[in-house]
């Protein structure tokens, strides 16, 4: 299903989206298609959010497109930091 579709089923709300295709240009995630898992009311959505795991996300309608920001992990490595002060 297109984001188009799902903008005119469910106008106004947040719902719970499986991601069946997208691609990476410029660190973004463009989703193309998806299926859609159910609605999600206010209330809950950041709780979805998250308990939502892999290729789950929860996103609202009122935006045009679903547009991802990919980010790096960052971490802090405390063995190495621990190996270098012996």
């Amino acid at each position: 299903m297109k984001w188009s579709e799902v903008r005119n089923l469910y106008p106004n709300q947040f719902v719970k989206l499986k991601v069946l295709s997208s691609h990476i240009k410029n660190e973004q995630e463009f989703v193309e298609d998806m299926a859609v898992i159910t609605p999600v009311s206010d209330q809950l959505a950041t709780k979805e959010l998250l308990k939502s795991k892999g290729d789950e996300l929860i996103f609202h309608t009122a935006n045009e497109s679903i547009v991802l920001e990919i980010r790096q992990d960052v971490g802090l490595r405390r063995f190495d930091y621990l190996e270098n002060q012996a």
